[in-house]
């Protein structure tokens, strides 16, 4: 009797980068290798084969979600990415920026065929910009207008190919925050991965993220009280369960 095919899971953590020439370029990102390294064990529990990859440059990155277009998958393809980065990329190891709609277009249908009924998600654990969320004070009911929101780059944002779902650690314009226990984000993800809500269709299980995030996590010391708050964007035409075992 033939076995269904396991979905697949690839896990990028970078957490040391110098340049081509030695130089140190970025701050070393203690806590991320651990927090991944649990993920990669928690999808391996829920069946999905985890390819797990540290340090690696942007040559190899690329080159690795290339590699994806070749392999046979189950029902779900799920990638996380933790490193440095800003609006629309994230850094190899070298320091060199890679373009993330570049990684979407690589396993979109047009450029990778056994990936094109599969639902791809991503979780994107860097930064997006240099500004510190302060966090506002929700108050209900209290009669003052909103003043009107102003538009981000968030909704001028490349379209993501079909059968893809993005979410961001942060908003546009933002940091994302990490320590050496870990990030609010990625912790948020493994907590919920850890309990029942890992049941819930993939838009209830990230906005239940982003609610763990938002009223459950604070920055502490130098930046004392600062908040994160994610994001996703999904062009999913139906409700998946990638996570229910």
């Amino acid at each position: 009797m033939s076995h269904p095919r396991q979905s697949r899971a690839l896990v990028i953590v970078n957490t040391n980068f110098c340049s081509s020439d030695g130089h140190v370029v970025f701050g070393t990102r203690k806590g991320a290798k651990r927090e991944v390294e649990k993920l990669s064990r928690i999808l391996s529990r829920l069946n999905y084969k985890v390819k797990l990859m540290h340090n690696k440059t942007a040559k190899e990155i690329k080159a690795l979600y290339q590699q994806e277009c070749c392999c046979e998958h189950g029902e779900y393809f799920v990638s996380i990415i933790s490193s440095h980065g800003e609006e629309g990329v994230i850094f190899g190891c070298d320091a060199e920026p890679v373009k993330l709609t570049q990684i979407f277009q690589t396993l979109s249908s047009e450029k990778c065929l056994v990936l094109t009924k599969i639902p791809k998600i991503f979780f994107i654990q860097a930064c997006r910009g240099g500004e510190f969320d302060q966090g506002v004070v929700v108050e209900c009911d209290s009669g003052k207008p909103v003043p009107p929101c102003e538009p981000d780059c968030f909704s001028a944002y490349i379209s993501i190919p079909p059968q893809t779902v993005v979410m961001f650690a942060c908003s546009p314009g933002y940091v994302a925050f990490l320590n050496i226990f870990g990030s609010m984000f990625l912790q948020a993800l493994l907590k919920v991965l850890e309990g029942e809500e890992r049941h819930l269709a993939l838009n209830r299980l990230m906005t239940r993220i982003n609610w763990e995030v938002a009223f459950c996590c604070q920055a502490r010391g130098t930046y004392e009280g600062c908040k994160e708050m994610p994001c996703f964007v999904t062009n999913l035409l139906q409700e998946v369960f990638p996570f229910s075992a």
